[in-house]
């Protein structure tokens, strides 16, 4: 068991720190959001011009924004949740929470999202699916490839989750008195 538990425990660190490494990215993505919509706004309302690919880079920051960052969340329990019997857990009794809820809701609603959207991407590709707009960005695809990016990332923070609850659950505590 202990030599399970400590591959879990340097699966768990690996997990972790590609979904920080990823979060850490996402966040000077935050930034070009807000630079980009700054500009948007004083080229419109002081220059009166607008660009559609300016325009069209907001919704594709933030759609990378939020669907790469969710894993990241998650490593941060970031997410929201119903807390008014969860607070009042003991850490145990928590950590079988954790363990259940990620084992029966977060990945199979992952692994449903991976499995659904796997072909919607995939004919995007065949085609290099570009804007409907004109003047408008040319990446479609790769925008639709972040949903199985999210997917993957998410299906992996929740093993990390789920190896975390399971050492912490399973592993020998050292008795102190």
């Amino acid at each position: 068991m202990s030599l399970l538990l400590s591959f879990f425990q340097r699966c768990v660190q690996l997990i972790d720190s590609l979904n920080e490494r990823v979060g850490r990215f996402i966040s000077w993505l935050v930034l070009a959001l807000v630079l980009t919509t700054f500009c948007i706004v004083v080229l419109r309302y002081l220059f009166d011009l607008s660009w559609v690919m300016m325009q069209e880079s907001i919704v594709y920051l933030h759609g990378v924004i939020f669907m790469l960052g969710a894993a990241y969340t998650l490593k941060h329990e970031g997410h929201v949740r119903v807390d008014i019997i969860y607070q009042r857990c003991t850490p145990a009794l928590k950590a079988w929470i954790d363990l259940l809820g990620t084992l029966f809701l977060l990945l199979p609603v992952a692994g449903f999202i991976l499995w659904s959207s796997w072909e919607y991407v995939m004919n995007s590709w065949d085609i290099l699916e570009a804007s409907r707009n004109s003047g408008g960005l040319p990446f479609v695809y790769l925008l639709k490839t972040c949903l199985l990016l999210m997917s993957g990332l998410l299906i992996l923070q929740a093993l990390s989750l789920l190896m975390s609850k399971i050492i912490y659950l399973f592993e020998p505590r050292q008795k102190h008195g």
